[in-house]
């Protein structure tokens, strides 16, 4: 079993050959997609359609789930091959359903980008009784791509966690994971599925080894995109990211939706990262480990690679969803 300290140890910039600036676009420049298969959730609003955008250019063909599925028709109507597929990642028998129908219909994805995800929402609970940001954020990635393993190409498949600098607030919360017992916090929230995004990669990537399968987990940078939905201008005022009349704080150092799209992409398509299964990535690059709190810096902290925590974290959604993966 790798170590805590051997997945540290490979946290270091390549370096890729782009820069934060890049754009989704110039990931994928010069790369021939024709005829790869890939499935994106959230790939229709925000860094999502971005890269769905940009896959599409290179001549991917996509398939996207999403809760909203005239929404999602609607915001991909002008990119070509395409198809959307409805799906709510909190409801588990939804995402069985959609699990049989791709099984059913057996056709191969060459890989996965879990780009879909809810932030700080209110208080609120899936009909289990599950903390709403750790179902859909985690658990429902989990049964999902658990659930099409078979369908993903041998020695050639990648799966792309998103996961996010807010990772930095709260690894995973064994004693109350739901927070049945303890007062609701949307930020611990928040943080606890995005490590658990990121430890999913990491566990994926060791468990899928023999088969040739990689995964990445990847921080998109800071943007404005419809994330922020469940922010109202006043709490984003309090948290520095706007001023008073809206604009945004250039401190936070924003990237464009074209920018925050493209580390993803990267993940999902670079030839440098074939040999780095599991790593934490961020800017177009492996980031390194974060040593401070300033998330706007970003890296990866250790609780977020921890390989008995990955474990644990598998074994424990394995549990409350009922999948366990063919791996």
């Amino acid at each position: 079993m790798i170590t805590l300290e051997q997945r540290l140890e490979r946290q270091r910039p390549i370096p890729s050959g782009f820069t934060r600036a890049s754009t989704a676009d110039d990931a994928l420049a010069g790369l021939e997609l024709t005829g790869r298969r890939y499935l994106i959730t959230g790939g229709y609003s925000g860094i999502g359609r971005e890269m769905t955008r940009a896959l599409a250019r290179a001549g991917a063909t996509l398939v996207v789930p999403a809760r909203r599925a005239e929404l999602a028709e609607e915001a991909l109507s002008n990119i070509e091959r395409v198809s959307v597929l409805e799906v709510d990642l909190a409801d588990l028998g939804a995402v069985a359903q959609l699990t049989r129908h791709l099984l059913t219909e057996g056709k191969r994805f060459d890989g996965v980008i879990a780009s879909a995800g809810v932030m700080a929402t209110p208080d609120r609970r899936t009909v289990r009784g599950t903390e709403y940001q750790f179902a859909v954020n985690h658990l429902g990635h989990f049964a999902l791509i658990g659930g099409i393993l078979p369908l993903l190409t041998p020695t050639e498949s990648r799966v792309v966690m998103l996961s996010s600098a807010g990772h930095f607030a709260s690894g995973i919360r064994w004693d109350d994971i739901d927070f049945a017992d303890t007062p609701y916090d949307p930020w611990l929230a928040y943080g606890q599925s995005k490590t658990a995004n990121a430890l999913f990669a990491a566990e994926l990537a060791e468990r899928g080894r023999d088969m040739g399968l990689h995964a990445y987990s990847v921080h998109p940078g800071n943007i404005m995109t419809p994330l922020q939905r469940h922010l109202s201008m006043e709490d984003q005022i309090a948290l520095g990211w706007v001023d008073a009349s809206g604009r945004p704080n250039d401190s936070l150092n924003l990237k464009t939706p074209q920018q925050g799209a493209s580390t993803a992409v990267w993940a999902l398509t670079a030839p440098a990262l074939a040999g780095l299964s599991g790593v934490y990535t961020q800017d177009n690059d492996v980031a390194e480990v974060a040593t401070g709190m300033d998330m706007v810096l970003g890296g990866v902290k250790p609780w977020a690679l921890d390989p008995e925590q990955a474990s644990r974290l598998w074994d424990h959604s394995m549990s409350v969803t009922g999948i366990v993966p063919k791996i």
